[in-house]
């Protein structure tokens, strides 16, 4: 597709959706402007440094907050001592992922279980294995292949009564329970942004490599009474949308 797209003489290449695209483009043309989303573009080595990009490529780069998500399910479900953490290996950000949550969950006395799936049917034999484990809680951090399997992940989520936390707010939206993460709208409009400075003429190698500055936690009620959860006040009272 890319290699397609550079022999279409495009203007701009929006690779989104994590780092594969944007390896893809960069792989594809040296030439044409690449604008990305997602990652850590400096260790992919798709910018020299988020100040100066250097080449032809610009976009938005994007945190782990796996550690994060470990703090708020813990503080959602009462006694928690066991997390799960669904990965998927083919992800080439999988590996610090898990080191930065393992890190996490040593610090907060929480034993922590690293679940591996790449393909439907393995997403479907992790939550066998979860359901086997018996843990308190689930994060699932941002994927290409979980992302396009959202319903799917939901509704395993919800058929073995595990308390997750996603990436998106899409998730909570479409029956999950709550979600902590950057705001995909606004790393999009930034995306366009970037598009159209350089279609007025900008290069990317001038244009730093933003971070997202918008974080959404939002919270499905309906989904938290179905596990029998209380949402405490703290979580509600920083949610930027409560679904009920």
């Amino acid at each position: 597709m890319a290699a397609d797209l550079v022999d279409r003489k495009v203007d701009v290449i929006a690779a989104m959706a994590g780092t594969p695209p944007a390896v893809a483009a960069k792989g594809a043309t040296s030439t044409i402007p690449i604008v990305f989303s997602g990652g850590d573009p400096v260790e992919r080595g798709l910018v020299a440094s988020l100040a100066r990009p250097g080449g032809n490529l610009t976009g938005v780069s994007s945190l782990d907050l796996s550690p994060k998500r470990l703090e708020m399910l813990s503080e959602l479900v009462p006694g928690t001592k066991s997390i799960a953490l669904l990965v998927n290996p083919n992800n080439p950000f999988a590996e610090s992922t898990t080191t930065n949550a393992q890190e996490a969950a040593r610090t907060k006395g929480v034993q922590l279980h690293v679940l591996k799936a790449s393909t439907e049917s393995e997403i479907d034999a992790a939550f066998t294995t979860l359901a086997q484990t018996h843990v308190d809680g689930l994060i699932q951090p941002s994927d290409a292949l979980f992302n396009s399997r959202l319903d799917q992940l939901v509704a395993l989520a919800s058929r073995h009564a595990v308390p997750t936390i996603y990436a998106w707010r899409e998730y909570p939206a479409a029956g999950g329970l709550i979600s902590y993460g950057p705001s995909l709208t606004g790393i999009w409009r930034q995306l366009g942004i970037y598009a159209g400075k350089i279609l007025n003429g900008a290069k990317p190698a001038d244009l730093p490599v933003q971070q997202p500055t918008i974080f959404e936690l939002v919270v499905n009620l309906n989904t938290a009474k179905a596990l029998g959860l209380t949402i405490p006040p703290s979580i509600l009272g920083r949610a930027d949308e409560v679904i009920e």
